[in-house]
């Protein structure tokens, strides 16, 4: 048997954040049962752990959205960083291999901090009509004086679409055939992932749909919130820290904490932050 954890990330209180399935030695698992192990916990994502492939380093982490493996994601570092060390097999300090290569990791007080300095990759969006329709709104929702739907990723891409207000993203919903009309035209590997946010000044409110991952709506999207501040960033032209809120809407509220530096006009790094908080742990029968 096999023992698994599961946490609530991006949040300091149980019930809230997004939740995280971590096998914390998956060894003895096959191969083929990691997306059905995936699939039965059916969170966003759930992360399986295997000794590093470089012995300098703490861990290998493998992700798994419901549907697929995925080279990256915010919260899954973050609150798997977390369980390791609960279980005490890290320090305060550590580096977890995952598909885009080594991230730094520090956990401390429940909490956990990463930081990527995957480039910044941008593409050309989803049209404003798209991204309204999958969003559920009319395209006056989606607001373009400061930038058109854009998709951006740092190690995994999300189209971000900024609205007009809290009206506009309180009424958002996501729209699955939408999504599918224009996933032949994704211009990257992985699905159609939408995050629209509202912003004022470096405070995001902001949602996250990717319903062909299996995810109709995210309560807190670590990598969509990388990959927002360091295209705000590269926007901008300066450093920033970003407090983005999500999963309000959900009754999931979360809190991540992103910070961008910026050099000559140029994103170098992301710094992501957040809390976890342990809310079941057992075994897999297999």
């Amino acid at each position: 048997m096999t023992d698994f954890v599961v946490y609530d990330v991006f949040t300091d209180s149980a019930f809230g954040g997004n939740p995280l399935a971590v096998i914390p030695d998956a060894r003895g698992l096959e191969e083929n049962s990691l997306q059905k192990v995936a699939r039965e916990f059916n969170f966003s994502e759930s992360t399986f752990v295997f000794p590093p492939a470089d012995p300098a380093h703490d861990a290998r982490v493998r992700i798994f959205t419901p549907t697929r493996e995925i080279p990256f994601a915010g919260h899954p570092t973050v609150g798997t960083a977390c369980a390791l060390s609960d279980l005490g097999r890290v320090g305060a300090d550590m580096v977890l291999e995952l598909g885009v290569g080594p991230i730094p990791v520090s956990v401390a007080n429940g909490r956990a901090r990463f930081v990527t300095e995957v480039p910044l990759e941008t593409w050309a969006g989803p049209s404003v009509e798209i991204a309204a329709a999958a969003a559920g709104l009319d395209a006056d929702a989606i607001r373009i004086d400061r930038h058109a739907p854009v998709i951006a990723g740092v190690g995994i891409p999300f189209a971000l679409a900024e609205l007009t207000g809290m009206d506009a993203l309180e009424a958002a919903t996501g729209v699955t055939d939408a999504f599918r009309a224009f996933e032949p035209m994704w211009p990257v590997d992985g699905h159609f992932d939408l995050l629209i946010y509202v912003r004022e000044g470096d405070a995001i409110r902001a949602r996250m749909f990717a319903p062909l991952d299996g995810i109709p709506e995210d309560p807190a999207t670590g990598g969509a919130a990388a990959a927002l501040a360091a295209f705000l960033g590269r926007l901008d032209g300066r450093s920033a820290r970003f407090d983005v809120r999500q999963g309000v809407e959900m009754g999931r509220p979360s809190r991540i904490e992103a910070k961008v530096t910026v050099e000559n006009g140029r994103p170098v790094s992301v710094a992501v932050a957040g809390g976890a908080v342990k809310v079941m742990e057992g075994r897999l029968t297999l």
